[in-house]
């Protein structure tokens, strides 16, 4: 929320941005359909740090039940607006505990998407990692996709998975299911519970 604070306004810029974009045509889903490509129909997603639900929304659409969490209520309330189909819970995914919220079931998968990792205080990454393999479905598979140059080494962000319980199962480079290579400026990583 440091951002927020620093800058008030920058959470309904946020949406219109996203809504802009959605007006133009587009592809705001990249991410969504790789998820979706990866779960049978029906399958339980947690979109985390869903911004304003463009990942979950389109997660719902395709058939799936869909919990999105992010800090912002104004992002919130703008995903509750744009996409009325999933459950989004305002939270933060340091203190992330869904059954306390009444949503006892684990998930199939869960979706970062957006470099959400990044943004999080450098203190809480390993504990998020953490909180959201705990509420990962036992073969369900956990994928979050962040840029380099955001003061999170992917070196760093590796070993937080690994301390969190975590494999990393593929490594790409983009959400369209590019190979990574030594040199490459984002992360997509598929993980499961080790």
């Amino acid at each position: 929320m440091k951002k927020v604070a620093d800058d008030p306004g920058h959470s309904t810029w946020y949406v219109e941005r996203f809504r802009t974009m959605a007006a133009e045509g587009k592809d705001l889903v990249g991410e969504a359909r790789l998820i979706d490509a990866m779960v049978g129909r029906g399958s339980r997603i947690l979109d985390a740090g869903c911004g304003p639900g463009r990942v979950g929304g389109y997660l719902d659409q395709m058939g799936h039940t869909v919990v999105g969490v992010d800090v912002d209520p104004v992002l919130i309330a703008a995903a509750e607006e744009d996409h009325p189909g999933p459950t989004w819970v305002v939270a933060d995914l340091a203190e992330l505990d869904l059954p306390a919220a009444g949503i006892d079931e684990g998930f199939d998968a869960i979706v970062s998407a957006g470099n959400v990792v990044a943004f999080l205080a450098p203190s809480t990454r390993g504990e998020v990692l953490t909180r959201l393999a705990r509420h990962l479905n036992p073969e369900g598979r956990l994928v979050i996709g962040f840029g380099s140059g955001r003061d999170y080494s992917f070196d760093d962000f590796r070993t937080d998975a690994t301390a969190a319980g975590l494999v990393i199962d593929v490594e790409l480079s983009t959400w369209d299911l590019r190979p990574t290579s030594h040199d490459d400026g984002f992360l997509v990583a598929v993980m499961s519970l080790s």
